[in-house]
């Protein structure tokens, strides 16, 4: 964690290198983070040979890096919960619940987004 007070350019590096970090724990340890990131690859070129204007790729592109964005969130909520304990609470369960909720979500809003591009064509 950067140190408090810190600023500047060490202070981004800092930030950059707990990113890396945070994405590197993803890859490791969330087989949903690496499939979806998997279909993110494959998705984003597919998102521009398949669009016929800018607006269309962006509304292609925004849904599927907002899938690991809610992946991550969702990781970071069970990686905290675990931490507090690992005896069943409701509580737990709903706020593990609520995070895969948000992913599902937004797996449904991608192809929700797909689907009326690829309609509108």
């Amino acid at each position: 964690m950067a140190k408090p007070g810190q600023t500047g350019i060490k202070r981004v590096i800092d930030a950059c290198n707990y990113s890396a970090k945070g994405l590197q724990a993803a890859w490791q340890h969330e087989a949903a983070f690496r499939q979806e990131l998997l279909a993110v690859i494959i998705l984003t070129p597919c998102a521009f040979a398949l669009a016929t204007s800018l607006t269309q790729t962006a509304l292609l592109l925004l849904p599927l890096y907002n899938v690991l964005l809610m992946e991550l969130a969702n990781s970071a909520i069970e990686a905290v919960v675990d931490r507090i304990s690992d005896a069943h609470h409701p509580l737990a369960g709903r706020a593990k619940d609520l995070g895969s909720a948000m992913v599902m979500v937004s797996l449904v809003i991608t192809a929700l987004v797909w689907l009326l591009v690829l309609l509108d064509r």
